[in-house]
């Protein structure tokens, strides 16, 4: 904005509102949305707790804001399982592929700069990148069209995770693993969600500003942004207060608490930090393109590039620049072990959803974000519910309940 699922999931490309007051909405709300009077809110209440048992989900966040109105904002159950200490709505989590929407952003600056152009290719900036990999356009990796190998699905990478989650990588070293692999399609002949693109975008903002990534992000979108509890960390690091996140992705496929594994892995892809608060006052300047202060955070052309919002062969789902548009709702979802979370906004009702979960054993019920979501926009924005195909579902690391797929997201998403 101008200046100013483990591995195999953070990703894809992964949003409420209330009420009728006697059986109608107020006069001056949309037909598709209801108010969040009581009798919503305990609904969604009863409707989030019912997912909660039928998943068994420790903890669930959930926030549903309507511009100058009503809100819904909620945490049910436990951060962590050993204490019992119950999850709070400004708890930290780790975001997954929600951080995609932040490093295009920078990615977007740099372009309103003058300093990148979206349809230059890659190798115009990062000149090392090999072979037929470096003649795909700056704009073909932000749209996820690029064809580039997802490093993420790579078994040899996936074995060395769960080995040790604790494990710090280094961008070039994704990369090695992504460039061994042929690409799977050339550029532009279809979507297909790749972390590799993104982790590509991370290096070309450090290369064109000659900033580290969470440097550059911290003063040119956190700060202005007023995201005071967002960061992109360097290390397994994790800000008090978090919610412990759990995972079964594990040799033995016990679950475990895997909040202080490393998220190097997905790095531009998926390793972000923020909180519910964050979320909700990002979410709209990501779809608007302008800052709190009414501001523009993009050039308005710039924005509308990445609101272009293209088919990616799963119904339902389009994707633009490091952004998503699923069933009306846009903004982004990531998964990364132990941790699901959703962003999103939907224009036509002025509502905003966050919704954080701190487990990704999905089970046979899939995604447990998207169950979550799916229960409150079902009540909220009849007209609007959540649905994310499951082969478009951002997936951090394949698990026996979660197969991994050539269109899913990767870990790092």
């Amino acid at each position: 904005m101008g200046r100013y699922r483990t591995p195999t999931v953070l990703a894809a490309a992964s949003l409420l509102l209330t009420a009728l007051c006697a059986g109608q909405a107020p006069a001056a709300a949309p037909p598709a949305r209801v108010g969040i009077d009581p009798v919503i809110a305990e609904k969604l209440d009863d409707a989030i707790t019912a997912a909660m048992r039928e998943a068994d989900i420790p903890g669930v966040g959930v926030g549903l804001w309507i511009d100058g109105d009503d809100s819904y904002v909620r945490a049910f159950g436990t951060s962590d399982k050993t204490t019992g200490v119950p999850i709070k709505t400004d708890m930290h989590t780790r975001i997954g592929s929600v951080t995609k929407t932040f490093a295009i952003t920078g990615v977007l600056q740099l372009v309103d700069d003058g300093k990148v152009d979206l349809d230059e290719p890659i190798s115009t900036y990062l000149d090392w990148v090999p072979g037929d990999a470096g003649k795909i356009t700056v704009r073909q990796l932000a749209e996820m069209r690029s064809g580039l190998y997802n490093y993420t699905e790579d078994p040899r990478w996936l074995a060395a995770f769960k080995a040790d989650p604790y494990r710090s990588w280094t961008p070039q070293q994704l990369l090695d693993i992504a460039f061994r692999h042929p690409p799977n399609f050339p550029p532009d002949a279809r979507w297909e969600y790749s972390n590799t693109n993104t982790v590509l975008l991370g290096l070309l903002v450090e290369k064109v500003s000659g900033q580290r990534l969470h440097t550059y992000l911290q003063q040119e979108v956190f700060e202005p942004a007023g995201l005071d509890s967002t960061s992109l960390p360097t290390g397994a690091e994790i800000t008090s207060p978090y919610v412990h996140g759990y995972t079964n992705f594990t040799p033995d496929g016990a679950t475990v608490d895997a909040s202080q594994w490393n998220p190097s892995w997905g790095w531009a892809a998926g390793a972000m930090i923020s909180t519910i608060d964050d979320l909700h006052s990002w979410v709209p300047t990501l779809v608007s393109g302008r800052l709190p202060d009414g501001k523009r955070m993009l050039e308005a052309t710039t924005q509308e590039q990445r609101l272009d919002m293209l088919p990616t062969g799963h119904p339902g789902v389009r994707y633009g620049l490091g952004i998503a548009d699923i069933a009306g709702w846009i903004g982004h979802n990531g998964e990364l072990p132990g941790y699901e979370t959703i962003a999103v906004r939907l224009p036509q009702d002025r509502a905003t959803m966050v919704i954080v979960v701190n487990s990704d054993v999905d089970g046979k019920l899939g995604s447990l974000s998207s169950l979550i979501a799916n229960a409150v926009t079902e009540i909220a924005t009849p007209e609007h519910v959540w649905e994310l195909p499951a082969a478009a579902q951002p997936n951090p690391v394949p698990q026996p309940s979660k197969p991994s797929t050539p269109s899913a997201p990767s870990p790092s998403s």
